[in-house]
């Protein structure tokens, strides 16, 4: 059955799909209707969800441990600024003698002598050049000692957690490719760890995304696709994955021309295991009928190290491809 263009599939009536158990969780109409790739190239989503409450979908936590360091160094520097700055106005409000020390004047004036202040009591540093007068400044000193305990807890758990958490660097080659394979032709990509951490029994898991038409009208649908070798058990340097295109297969007979008007999606799950922490990792990505290249072969990344009778492989060779 000849492939349907993404105008010839627009303009007729949707169905759900034959077998809702292969979605993959994208669920049917999410599945058939987005006009975006399923599953980016750095692994995450493309499905947005509305209706919820605010802020209900929002964990701290979570975000904390995904969010890059730059961006969460970011975060706690501009919430230690900020925590000082409103204990800061605080003591300037509990009126002009509830600090008493060094003259404003040597400090930059009363905010920033009431800043630094705060400084010092959040981080119990304690010259002893300023100290709070009062009732009410002494209160908030105590406010502010209890929050920098809490404060200094979390953020540590967090940075521990952020360190001690198992993580994959994946690098998966820029393109696929489709090239000839013992007498029949095959779709391949390579992968490899960028990470100095080893990671042991990887696991791979393969799948073609694409709109066909169906007797109920169209539909995505999800079809696995075998790999020659569906696991290693070490993964010191890179690995090329193979799905034979062979009459079984769900890609037989079809070409570029067939997968991008299909809105075809090549899917791809790993699963391994943190060799230095014995945790599950995860890695995901995806290929794009325009990212796949015909009639090519990887180029060779292999070579011989310095060092007699060591081989070795050249990272910056893994996105090579050679035309046939």
């Amino acid at each position: 059955m000849s492939s349907p263009t993404i105008t010839d599939l627009e303009a007729l009536k949707p169905s759900a799909p034959e077998d809702p158990s292969k979605d993959l969780g994208f669920g049917s109409e999410v599945a058939r209707e987005s006009h975006k790739r399923l599953l980016n190239r750095d692994g995450s989503f493309n499905v947005v969800r509305y209706g919820l409450r605010p802020f209900s979908a929002l964990s701290f936590y979570h975000w904390s441990l995904s969010v890059t360091w730059p961006r969460f160094l970011g975060f706690l520097a501009v919430a230690y600024l900020v925590i000082n700055l409103v204990f800061a106005v605080g003591y300037l409000l509990c009126g002009p003698d509830a600090i008493q020390g060094l003259p404003a004047e040597t400090m930059g004036g009363e905010f920033l002598r009431a800043f630094f202040f705060s400084v010092e009591t959040f981080a119990t540093i304690g010259y002893g050049h300023i100290a709070p007068v009062g009732v009410a400044a002494n209160m908030l000193v105590t406010i502010e000692a209890l929050l920098n305990i809490v404060g200094v807890a979390l953020a540590t758990g967090v940075v521990f957690a952020r360190f001690s958490r198992p993580t994959t660097k994946i690098i998966y080659s820029r393109n696929a490719v489709v090239a000839p394979y013992r007498g029949m032709s095959a779709l391949m990509f390579r992968i490899a760890n960028a990470r100095s951490s080893q990671i042991i029994e990887v696991e791979a898991t393969l799948i073609l995304s694409r709109i066909e038409l169906t007797q109920k009208g169209v539909a995505r649908k999800f079809h696995d696709l075998k790999l020659e070798r569906t696991r290693v058990v070490f993964f010191p340097l890179s690995w090329t994955l193979v799905h034979p295109i062979d009459e079984t297969s769900p890609l037989a007979g079809l070409t570029a021309a067939d997968l991008e008007g299909s809105d075809a999606e090549i899917l791809i799950l790993l699963t391994g295991t943190d060799e230095t922490s014995s945790q599950t990792v995860h890695s995901r990505s995806s290929y794009k009928p325009a990212e796949i290249i015909w009639n090519a072969n990887f180029a060779s990344i292999f070579r011989r190290s310095d060092r007699e009778g060591i081989m070795g492989m050249d990272v910056s060779r893994l996105h090579d491809v050679e035309r046939l």
